[in-house]
C-alpha cells in the first residue's frame, strides 16, 4: 500500500515522487477502458454533435443506452450492483476520456456523479438494491436537484419543504428547482428539501413517476446545447417516507461531499476536452498557410501551442496525483476497518482542497486553451462551422458548475485554516518558522546543480511565500478574514499554484526516472515553464494581498521577503516553447 497523505498537506511538506501517481502508470486494462470510451464518442457522439445540439427527441437518452450497454455509466459501481467496481482513477480517466464529448460529457457526468452517486454512498441497502442496477445499466437516468431561484452558492438556503403527511407513509415535497441537468429525461431526482421548519436541508430519492412534477420547457443556454436543462416544480409530490436519503437534516452534508467528488471529475473531464482543442489547434495551425507558410512556423503560434500544452499537462499531473491519493486513502480506512462505504465518503472529504483547486485551475485552463484556439483559427475561429465555435461556448460554464470558481477559491483557504483550527494540519510551525526566517541572514552555500533542485527549491520557496502570508493575514485581520475575499483569493491562487507546480515537477521526476532524461525532454522543458510561471503568479498574487493589508515597516519587510522567496534561476522561457511546440507540430496532435 503506498502512502497515505493528508489533504493539504502539501502546504507544510515534501512529497517523495515514488508516492504519487502519474498518468503514464495506468495500466492495460485502463487503457483498453479509455479507448473504448475515445472509440463511444468518435462513433456515437461526435458525428452527431448538431443533432445532440439540436436536442431532437429521444437522441440523448438513446446515447446514454448505448454507453449503459458498454458499461461506462457502471465502472465505479461495486460489481454486487451490476458495476465493474474499479478505483477513484480509473474513474477520473473515464471522465476525462469522455470529456471531448461536449453535452453529452456533460449528461454523462451528471447521471454518473451527482445523479448516482448520492444513492450509492448515503443509501440504505434496500435502497441501493432498488436503484443503483438500473442506474448502472441506464435503464434509470438521474439528475440532482439542488439549486433554486434564490439558492444558488448558498445552497443551504433553499426553500423547497417536505412535510410528513397525516398516515405518516409520505412526505409531501412542494419548491422549485432550477438548472437541472438531465431534468428532461431523468427517471430519478435526489431532491434537497427542508422537512417542516428545520434549518438544515434533507434529501430525497424521488421518482418521476411519483406525480407532482412539471417541468419549464428547456432552457435557452449559451453553451452545452445538447444537453437537457430544465426547471422542475414539485406540487404535492408524494414522496414514500423511507426514500428519505440518509438521515434528516443531512442532505446539506450529502451535498457539499457529492460536490467534491464533483469538483475533481468536472477538472477531470476540462482535461479530456482541453486536449481535444488543442488537437484541433495543432492540427490548423500545420494547414493554414499565410505568407507562404503554415502558421505553425510562426513564433507567436508556437507560443501559443506549447503554453496551452503546458497547462493541460500541469493540471492532468495534478488531478491524476489527487485522484491515487483519494484511492491511497480509501485503502488505508478500510484496512482500518471503517465501512466501504463510509470510506469512500471520507477519503474524498479529506482531499477537499485538492478536488477544489482542480476544479478551478482545469475549468480555467479550458477556457483559456479554448480562447487561444479560436485565435489559432483566426477569422475561421469564429464561424460556427469551425469546431471552435462549439467549444468556446461549451467551456465557460465550468467555471460556474460545482461552485464557482470564486466560491471554489474561497473554500480553498477555509478549509486549510478549519483543519489548521481542529489540529488536523500543523499550519502554525512551519509558519512560524518562516516568520523567523525573515529576520534571519540568507544563507549561501554551493549551488545543487542536479536534475530538479533549482526547480524544488523554487517550490520549497514558494510554499514559505504561501505560509508567510496567510500567517500574517491571520494574525493582522482574525476574525474579519472571513470578509477579504480579495486576500482569500490571492492566497488561493499560491496555495492552488504550489499544488500544481508541484505535481508537475513529481510528475516529471517520476517519468524521468522510468524512461531517462533524453527521452522527457519535452516534459521537462514544460515543468520549469509552468515552474517560472507559477513562481511569478505567486509574486504577484502575494504582493496584491500583502498591500491590502500590511503597512510600515511590517508591509516592507514581508514585501523582502516575498521577494527573496519569489527568486528563481533563469531560464529561457521562450526556447523552451519552442522545443515544446516543434514536437506537437512534428506530432500533429498533443503528445504528452
Amino acid at each position: 500500500m503506498k502512502k497515505s497523505t493528508k489533504g493539504g498537506e502539501f502546504i507544510i511538506s515534501e512529497t517523495s515522487y515514488q508516492d504519487v501517481f502519474i498518468p503514464e502508470e495506468f495500466d492495460e486494462e485502463q487503457l483498453m477502458i479509455q479507448k473504448t470510451c475515445e472509440d463511444f464518442l468518435a462513433a456515437e457522439v461526435t458525428p452527431n454533435l448538431e443533432r445532440i445540439d439540436k436536442q431532437e427527441e429521444g437522441l440523448m437518452e438513446s446515447l446514454m443506452d448505448k454507453a449503459g450497454e458498454l458499461g461506462l455509466l457502471a465502472v465505479s459501481i461495486p460489481e454486487e450492483y451490476g458495476g465493474f467496481g474499479k478505483n477513484f482513477n480509473t474513474s477520473m480517466l473515464v471522465t476525462d476520456a469522455i470529456g471531448a464529448g461536449h453535452s453529452f460529457a456533460v449528461a454523462l457526468s451528471a447521471h454518473t456523479g451527482i445523479g448516482t452517486l448520492p444513492i450509492l454512498y448515503y443509501g440504505d441497502k434496500e435502497q441501493k438494491d432498488k436503484y443503483i442496477p438500473k442506474l448502472a445499466s441506464g435503464e434509470w437516468k438521474a439528475s440532482y436537484c439542488l439549486t433554486e431561484p434564490n439558492a444558488g452558492s448558498d445552497a443551504n438556503s433553499g426553500k423547497t419543504k417536505a412535510v410528513l403527511n397525516a398516515e405518516g407513509t409520505h412526505y409531501i415535497i412542494n419548491g422549485q428547482k432550477m438548472w437541472i441537468t438531465n431534468g428532461g429525461f431523468a427517471d430519478i431526482f435526489i431532491v434537497f428539501a427542508k422537512i417542516d421548519d428545520d434549518k438544515n436541508l434533507s434529501a430525497f430519492i424521488v421518482e418521476k413517476g411519483f406525480g407532482g412534477i412539471t417541468m419549464n420547457p428547456e432552457e435557452h443556454k449559451m453553451g452545452i446545447k445538447g444537453s437537457s436543462t430544465r426547471q422542475v416544480f414539485f406540487n404535492d409530490c408524494p414522496v414514500p417516507k423511507e426514500n428519505l436519503l440518509s438521515e434528516r437534516e443531512n442532505g446539506f452534508k450529502i451535498a457539499v461531499n457529492i460536490l467534491n467528488i464533483g469538483r475533481i471529475k468536472l477538472g477531470a473531464a476540462a482535461i479530456g476536452s482541453s486536449r481535444k482543442v488543442l488537437d484541433h489547434a495543432i492540427n490548423y495551425s500545420n494547414e493554414r498557410v499565410q505568407f507562404g507558410l503554415n502558421i505553425s512556423k510562426f513564433g507567436a503560434i508556437r507560443y501559443k501551442l506549447a503554453e496551452m500544452a503546458t497547462r493541460n499537462f500541469a493540471v492532468e499531473s495534478a488531478a491524476y496525483r489527487a485522484g491515487q491519493n483519494i484511492d491511497d486513502a480509501y485503502d488505508a480506512l478500510v484496512a482500518g476497518g471503517m465501512d466501504i462505504g463510509k470510506a469512500k465518503l471520507k477519503s474524498t472529504e479529506q482531499f477537499a482542497v485538492e478536488c477544489a483547486i482542480i476544479k478551478v485551475w482545469g475549468s480555467e485552463v479550458l477556457d483559456y486553451i479554448t480562447d487561444e484556439g479560436v485565435q489559432i483559427y483566426g477569422g475561421m475561429g469564429f464561424s460556427a462551422d469551425a469546431p471552435m465555435d462549439r467549444a468556446y461556448r461549451d467551456s465557460r460554464i465550468n467555471r460556474i458548475f460545482e461552485g464557482t470558481n470564486e466560491i471554489n477559491r474561497l473554500l480553498i483557504v477555509d478549509m486549510l485554516l478549519k483543519r489548521a483550527l481542529k489540529g488536523e494540519l500543523d499550519l502554525m510551525t512551519p509558519a512560524t518558522a518562516v516568520a523567523g526566517e525573515l529576520m534571519s541572514i540568507p544563507e549561501f552555500g554551493d549551488e545543487d546543480d542536479s536534475l530538479f533542485a533549482a526547480e524544488k527549491k523554487a517550490l520549497k520557496n514558494l510554499k514559505k511565500a504561501g505560509l508567510m502570508i496567510a500567517g500574517s493575514a491571520v494574525q493582522k485581520l482574525m476574525m474579519s478574514l472571513s470578509k477579504e475575499q480579495e486576500v482569500l483569493m490571492n492566497i488561493a491562487d499560491i496555495i492552488g499554484s504550489v499544488y500544481v507546480a508541484e505535481s508537475v515537477i513529481l510528475r516529471v521526476e517520476k517519468l524521468v526516472s522510468m524512461r531517462g532524461e533524453e527521452a522527457c525532454a519535452g516534459q521537462l522543458d514544460m515543468m520549469r515553464i509552468y515552474v517560472q510561471e507559477a513562481v511569478d503568479k505567486t509574486y504577484m498574487a502575494g504582493k496584491e494581498a500583502l498591500n491590502s493589508f500590511a503597512e510600515g515597516d511590517e508591509l516592507n519587510m514581508m514585501l523582502m521577503g516575498l521577494r527573496r522567496f519569489t527568486k528563481v534561476a533563469a531560464f529561457n522561457i521562450k526556447d523552451a516553447r519552442q522545443r515544446v511546440a516543434k514536437q506537437l507540430i512534428e506530432a500533429n496532435k498533443y503528445c504528452f
